[in-house]
């Protein structure tokens, strides 16, 4: 059958008539600030002390945006006889925004939680070159970075948690357990005591007691 000539357009004007009687969803930004979901990629968050200058996110980023400096420290032996050890200590961290696509690679390879994501997007320069942020400005991003989702009450525990709970717990065993061994002597040795007084005080009663009527 053929199209009735202009039942296009009516449809048009009828999804047109439809959507001026709907309540608008428009934001009026940045008077109203938008409700971001948690994973929003904004900007980068650097956790510093987890850090090991590994390289591996500098390595990995397609864009080549992060730049990071670091020198060798040596640190003294902890025991005695013990050796020396080298440690890598962090100078830079940089990410420049302005050639980051927001891949989220370099927070996906990180092995020590380095890196995390911030919902935060209001940090547009008039200059270019203000988009290079260094650590301080990176550690700064931190505070806006989202708590982690709670966990399914029916996932596993956390390895690092587990690990954790199994040696509170020896450690809390072995110590009840040098506790009840150390008691066990003084025990012992507070019984014998009650002991021999008992059977001295006996005896002393015994020998001074008063002889009897038709006792030699």
């Amino acid at each position: 059958m053929a199209p009735i000539p202009g039942s296009g357009l009516a449809k048009g004007l009828a999804v047109t008539l439809r959507t001026m009687t709907k309540k608008t969803v428009t934001e009026q930004y940045p008077d109203a600030q938008p409700d971001l979901p948690p994973r929003t990629r904004g900007v980068i968050g650097l956790f510093e002390e987890n850090c090991t200058v590994c390289m591996l996110c500098a390595r990995e980023c397609p864009d080549w945006c992060i730049y990071i400096d670091s020198h060798k420290e040596t640190v003294p032996p902890t025991a005695p006889g013990g050796r020396e050890r080298s440690r890598n200590v962090l100078d830079r961290f940089a990410i420049d925004f302005s050639l980051c696509m927001y891949c989220g690679i370099c927070i996906e390879v990180c092995p020590f939680d380095a890196l995390f994501w911030s919902p935060e997007f209001e940090y547009a320069e008039t200059d270019i070159r203000e988009l290079t942020h260094e650590r301080d400005k990176l550690r700064e991003w931190m505070w806006t970075v989202p708590a982690p989702p709670a966990l399914d009450p029916g996932a596993e525990e956390p390895k690092e948690i587990a690990a954790a709970r199994k040696s509170a717990e020896k450690l809390a065993a072995a110590a009840q357990a040098a506790s009840e061994a150390q008691a066990e002597p003084e025990a012992n040795t507070g019984s014998g005591t009650d002991t021999g007084s008992g059977t001295d005080s006996r005896s002393a009663s015994a020998t001074h007691r008063k002889p009897q009527e038709g006792e030699s």
